[in-house]
């Protein structure tokens, strides 16, 4: 288990550096960089062509655009190494210090997001395996069919419109995940109003997770509950509840354990459009406004941790494996 452990780790090295080569060949691919988006600010100011001209390549000198690509993208994996991802070409503050900033607050945005996914689909998806074609079965795929057909951003402007001081009620606030002065509250308090802001993204990043998660549980319990081993303990007398935990939905997790390592990736990739909406300064917020801003560090850096969490989503949902099933062991195992 340890050597297994060992080998993902190193895995990683390469893996990250792969991701980073292809992030970078495609933002430098990409039409536009920030020397060009100040010579069109230039040009707006009627600069003269000279001036614009010098611009541009004091511009591209200060950021180390003018230097051949292999430098610089060597001088972007020496960064990584050392944690240190330059300063932003925006505002000129450190790109680590934006990210800690901004990351917190979208891993708590998902992560919540997550759990409630899990806990509200399991229990459904199993027990609609246990009575397939029951009410409970039919109403709960209708629901949540429909529920996966609904665009993110179209529910975001509905729970704005009828919740959130559009035409209707006034319940919960649409901008920030906290209020103005609330850092004077308790702890308790303040804790009482994040969760307050957090009402709507999390409905909105949580309802199209319910239909995907539910059948796949529900499907996976199918499959469990119709192997030898099921018949074999209800016919040796056991309680159906425990011919249920103990036996079949025990071993029905480990698929779901899979798709645990790509939904976070999945979220954060969703949470943009959300965070936007919001108004929420997360990293998906972060990412988008930096896109527009040809913000080089700032791009890479989300990329690369972005990939770094996929990674250990991934290898944490592998080792989860041998947590619920005992059979599997990796020492063995052939990478």
């Amino acid at each position: 288990m340890l050597k297994y452990i060992a080998k993902r780790l190193l895995l990683m090295i390469p893996t990250l550096v792969g991701i980073a080569l292809i992030t970078f060949a495609v933002v430098h691919l990409a039409p536009g960089d920030p020397a060009s988006l100040k010579a069109q600010t230039a040009t707006e100011m009627l600069a003269s062509e000279g001036m614009t001209r010098e611009i541009v390549e004091s511009t591209r000198a200060l950021y180390g655009l003018d230097k051949p690509l292999h430098v610089q993208f060597l001088l972007w994996l020496k960064r990584i190494a050392t944690l240190d991802f330059g300063d932003s070409y925006r505002d000129h503050r450190p790109v680590i210090a934006k990210i800690g900033e901004a990351l917190p607050i979208t891993l708590t945005l998902n992560i919540l997001t997550i759990l409630i996914i899990y806990l509200i689909s399991i229990p459904i998806g199993a027990y609609s395996a246990l009575r397939p074609r029951g009410w409970v079965d039919r109403a709960s795929a209708v629901l949540f069919m429909a529920l996966y057909s609904l665009p993110s951003f179209w529910v975001a402007m509905m729970l704005i419109v009828l919740l959130a001081g559009g035409d209707y009620l006034n319940i919960f606030p649409i901008t920030g995940i906290i209020s103005q002065g609330a850092d004077a509250l308790p702890w308790h308090g303040w804790a009482m109003n994040v969760a307050w802001h957090l009402v709507l993204p999390v409905a909105c990043l949580t309802y199209g997770g319910f239909a995907f998660m539910s059948r796949f549980t529900r499907a996976s319990m199918l499959d469990v509950i119709r192997q030898d081993y099921i018949r074999t303990a209800r016919a040796k007398g056991l309680p159906e509840w425990r011919v249920a935990v103990h036996h079949a939905l025990r071993n029905a997790l480990i698929p779901l354990l899979t798709l645990m390592g790509t939904l976070l990736p999945a979220l954060l990739g969703g949470s943009v459009i959300i965070e936007q909406i919001f108004s929420i300064p997360g990293m998906g917020r972060l990412g988008f406004e930096s896109v527009l801003a040809r913000d080089y560090p700032v791009i890479m850096a989300i990329a690369t941790i972005s990939a770094f969490l996929t990674l250990v989503s991934i290898f944490l949902s592998d080792i989860m494996y041998a947590v619920v099933d005992p059979r599997i062991t990796f020492g063995k195992r052939q990478i």
